[in-house]
């Protein structure tokens, strides 16, 4: 892990208070297990860590680095994490998970392309004896561990801040641009959002953006300006920052030169940049460092045969398995205010990376020098 990831992954550890970290003490509660399993305390453990893209940059960016530094501090440097990025492929993934069990991998972590694709091969892995973490998303199969953000409460951060922004006018018209029907988190986003927004906003249009990405968002935005009008959109609910930058692009095309509120997800270094130059109006702080410490951790214990009793204190339940232990973290509104107490405090970006040559004066406006 570099210098920043470290930095961020301790600054988050250090100041959430929500969600114990700690897995020590858990080998002690497994005394169902012989000594000679129990013996197993990291030495030639490999874990399988499956991402589902690369376009969204916190997957390799934050997630990625941040396990293997867990994983590695866990066992004493003695473990391997297996990796693979489908980019977006659910085919592609299955093949992956076959990969891992024919490596023989001790426990398996799993953010999914399709959720519900995945099922069968969550269940080729259980049957080979590989425990599966499900991690951001929540998979169909026999989970044994589960670690996200609180989904819903995304989307009604989200649905707030977009009231905010719209300010007193009735009844504003909004566009929902919601993620990928393949991702239960979307649908959570969209729940939680409506949740707020129902009865408050008209919504002019409403998509759901094929695999989250920017392009479909930009030309789905386009569609809405033309059902819509360019001067009848007053706000865009948008469920992350990949699709707000496609989003931002098509009304700019469309020659609106005071832009609508737009909402993001994840604090991508441009969604933060367009939030401090006005072009965006918020984003989800996710603290990525701790989902990803605590997914580690749970892949670790399960991988030696210990319960996670002192890890997760919550359960979820998926259409097929219940009581799935679960931690769930807490997020952030990110607006031009709170720049520096969250990304900047937790060491994500430093000034410098967020406030390059182009965006200079607007950091200075903004108080960020």
């Amino acid at each position: 892990m570099n210098t920043r990831m470290r930095r961020a992954a301790v600054a988050v550890a250090a100041t959430t208070m929500a969600v114990s970290l700690a897995a020590c003490g858990s080998a002690k509660e497994s005394g169902d297990k012989t000594s000679s399993e129990s013996a197993k305390k990291g030495d030639d453990l490999k874990i399988g860590l499956l991402l589902p893209e690369n376009v969204t940059a916190r997957y390799e960016k934050f997630d990625k680095p941040i396990i293997e530094e867990k994983v590695s501090e866990l066992t004493d440097g003695k473990a391997k994490v297996i990796y693979a990025n489908a980019k977006q492929d659910a085919t592609t993934q299955s093949q992956q998970v076959d990969t891992m069990i024919t490596n023989k991998v001790d426990a398996l972590i799993v953010d999914a392309v399709d959720a519900k694709a995945i099922e069968n091969s969550v269940k080729k892995a259980k049957d080979a004896g590989i425990p599966v973490v499900a991690f951001d998303r929540l998979a169909e199969g026999p989970i044994d561990a589960y670690t996200s953000f609180d989904n819903e409460e995304v989307g009604r951060v989200q649905g707030k801040a977009l009231l905010e922004a719209l300010g007193d006018a009735a009844k504003p018209t909004v566009v929902m641009m919601n993620g990928s029907i393949t991702d239960p988190n979307a649908a959570l986003f969209k729940k939680g959002a409506k949740s707020v927004l129902d009865g408050k906003v008209t919504y002019g249009k409403e998509y759901d953006t094929k695999e989250w990405k920017p392009e479909n968002a930009n030309s789905n935005m386009e569609g809405a300006i033309t059902a819509l009008g360019k001067d009848k959109i007053d706000g865009v609910y948008s469920a992350n920052d990949g699709m707000a930058g496609g989003i931002i692009q098509a009304l700019k095309s469309a020659g609106i030169s005071k832009l609508p509120p737009v909402t993001g997800q994840d604090a991508e270094l441009a969604g933060v940049q367009r939030i401090v130059t006005g072009e965006q109006f918020m984003s989800v702080y996710k603290p990525y460092p701790q989902e990803g410490i605590v997914a580690a951790e749970m892949a670790v214990a399960l991988a030696k045969g210990e319960k996670l009793d002192s890890i997760a204190t919550s359960k979820v339940d998926n259409a097929g398995t219940k009581g799935i232990a679960t931690v769930l973290v807490p997020v952030v509104s990110l607006t031009k205010d709170n720049i520096k107490d969250t990304v900047i405090k937790d060491g994500i970006y430093t000034l410098d990376e967020i406030c390059t040559a182009k965006y200079k004066a607007a950091c200075t406006s903004a108080g960020l020098k």
